[in-house]
C-alpha cells in the first residue's frame, strides 16, 4: 500500500514539474515580441510597396491624359519606392525576419489630384514617419535600419520637390517644359532628372553608369 502511495505521489510530482516547466516556456514564448524597429521596417516596406504600385498607376493615368513628362516622373518615383521597399526587406532579412509586404488600397484620380496625393504622402513620411523610425532605430542601435530609413527620407525630400514643380507646371500650363528623363540610383533610390543628374549618387556614391534611366 505504502509503495503504491509513493508511486502515485512521484507521478503527481513529475506531472506537476513537467506542466510547470511547459507552462513557463509557453508564457515566455507568448510574451516574446518583435522590436519596434522591426515593426517599423515592416510598416515602411508596406508603405513603399504601396507607393510603388500607386505611382505606376499614376504614371499610366498621366500618360492617358497626355501628361507625358509627368508620366515619366511617376515611373521614376515608382522605381525609387520599390528600391526603398527592397532595402527595408534586406534589413529585415539580416535580422532573420521574413516578410512579404502587400500593397494597401489606393485611388487613382486625375493627374493633378494624383500629384497632390503623392506630395501629401511624401510630406507625411518626411515630416513624421521616417524621423520617428530613425530615432527609434538609433535607440535600438540598428545601424542598417537607420541607413535604409535615411536613404528613404532623403529621397522623399527630392520627390517632394519634383511633385511641387509638376503641380506648379500644370497650374501654369507649362507641363511640357518639365524634364522627361530621369535617373534612379539602384542602391538608395535617389532620383534625378536630366538637369541635375550627378556622376555619382550624392547619397551613396553609386556611379551614374549604374543608374536606372527612364526616358
Amino acid at each position: 500500500m505504502k509503495k503504491n502511495i509513493l508511486i502515485l505521489a512521484s507521478a503527481l510530482l513529475f506531472a506537476f514539474v513537467f506542466t510547470s516547466c511547459g507552462g513557463a516556456k509557453k508564457d515566455s514564448d507568448s510574451t516574446k515580441q518583435e522590436s519596434v524597429t522591426i515593426k517599423n521596417l515592416k510598416d515602411a516596406a508596406v508603405g513603399e510597396t504601396t507607393a510603388s504600385a500607386k505611382y505606376a498607376d499614376f504614371a499610366a493615368k498621366a500618360k492617358e491624359e497626355g501628361f507625358l513628362s509627368i508620366a515619366k516622373l511617376f515611373e521614376a518615383t515608382s522605381k525609387s519606392e520599390s528600391i526603398h521597399a527592397k532595402n527595408h526587406l534586406k534589413v529585415l532579412a539580416s535580422l532573420d525576419v521574413t516578410f512579404e509586404p502587400k500593397a494597401n488600397e489606393y485611388e487613382v484620380k486625375t493627374t493633378g489630384e494624383n500629384l497632390e496625393a503623392a506630395l501629401s504622402g511624401e510630406t507625411e513620411e518626411v515630416n513624421n514617419m521616417y524621423p520617428d523610425y530613425i530615432k527609434q532605430a538609433e535607440g535600438d542601435k540598428e545601424d542598417k535600419a537607420v541607413q535604409s530609413f535615411n536613404y528613404a527620407i532623403d529621397t522623399e525630400k527630392k520627390h517632394m520637390t519634383l511633385y511641387q514643380n509638376a503641380i506648379a507646371a500644370i497650374k501654369d500650363k507649362k507641363d511640357k517644359d518639365l524634364a522627361a528623363e530621369f535617373y534612379v540610383c539602384p542602391k538608395c533610390g535617389f532620383t534625378y532628372d536630366k538637369n541635375d543628374v550627378k556622376d555619382n549618387c550624392e547619397l551613396c556614391g553609386t556611379g551614374k553608369d549604374k543608374f536606372v534611366v527612364i526616358k
